[in-house]
């Protein structure tokens, strides 16, 4: 029994390492976002100056605007081209470059984010000489983060379609449904949380890129991670702390809502289900 409490004692020991490994961080970051004194590491007083200075900063704010503008756009287009690769490699069985198609689109997965924007960055040259094709900036950092999240979104959709019971959209289309109707009517609804899962992981991974964006993009537009990777080499300013701790803060919020949301969601059906073993028994 000793030994039984003992190892209970040791797993829950591990547990609080692991998480104090992960968490403190970044708990000790939105700490001294509240720090009086420049020095990011040395504790002066408590003081909200850093996030007024924050909100003052002209070239911060843009640079946030702009990864926020580039995340949205991607993550919309990723979705939709992503959910059309799945729909092809789950729907479509049976066609020749099946296989290269498949490699093609799971490529970026694995592939380096040095090579990707290393080969993004000589394609983009290359093509600039083309008439009305947008020089390097923000578009062509959009184009570049649509390439690799794509990938990510079309693993996320086809796992949920390959679970998808075919029957029912058979059922559909032999009652006169069409395809298309039988896409928004049926399939759409079921897929929907794999498709918010995949749109939030594209825009996660759209927000937080710096080694492609750095590649890609041109002289007058920096994403919010370029920014804080070159303010960090000069010395790390409060103000990255401030702003670390307020997207922490939206995060959060963000995670309780929909938290909130789901367990309402899941209440409701619990009662439903037991409303309708009532009416079956």
């Amino acid at each position: 029994m000793s030994t039984l409490r003992g190892y209970r004692w040791l797993g829950w020991g591990a547990l609080a390492l692991g998480f104090a490994f992960l968490y403190l961080p970044i708990l000790l970051l939105m700490l001294f976002s509240f720090n009086s004194s420049r020095l990011a590491s040395v504790w002066a007083g408590f003081s909200t100056r850093w996030y007024g200075e924050l909100f003052n900063d002209r070239a911060l704010m843009d640079a946030l605007w702009m990864s926020l503008k580039v995340a949205f756009w991607t993550a919309c287009a990723a979705t939709v081209l992503g959910t059309m690769a799945a729909m092809v490699m789950t729907r479509f069985r049976n066609f020749r470059g099946k296989s290269a198609f498949s490699a093609l689109i799971t490529a970026p997965l694995v592939m380096p984010d040095v090579i990707l924007g290393f080969s993004l960055m000589t394609l983009l040259v290359s093509m600039g000489s083309i008439p009305g094709f947008p020089a390097r900036g923000a578009m062509t950092i959009w184009i570049a983060h649509v390439t690799f999240t794509l990938s990510f979104v079309a693993v996320v959709v086809s796992s949920r379609l390959q679970e998808l019971d075919i029957s029912l959209e058979e059922a559909a289309m032999d009652l006169g449904a069409s395809r298309l109707t039988v896409f928004l009517k049926i399939t759409l609804p079921i897929i929907a949380p794999a498709l918010l899962a995949g749109w939030l992981l594209a825009f996660t991974l759209s927000l937080d890129d710096v080694v492609i964006a750095s590649f890609v993009a041109g002289p007058s537009s920096t994403t919010l991670p370029m920014k804080v990777f070159a303010s960090v080499r000069m010395g790390i300013s409060p103000k990255i702390n401030a702003l670390a701790t307020l997207m922490v803060s939206a995060v959060a919020v963000a995670a309780v809502i929909g938290w909130f949301f789901n367990a309402r969601a899941e209440k409701r059906r619990q009662a439903d289900l037991q409303l309708a073993r009532q009416d079956n028994g």
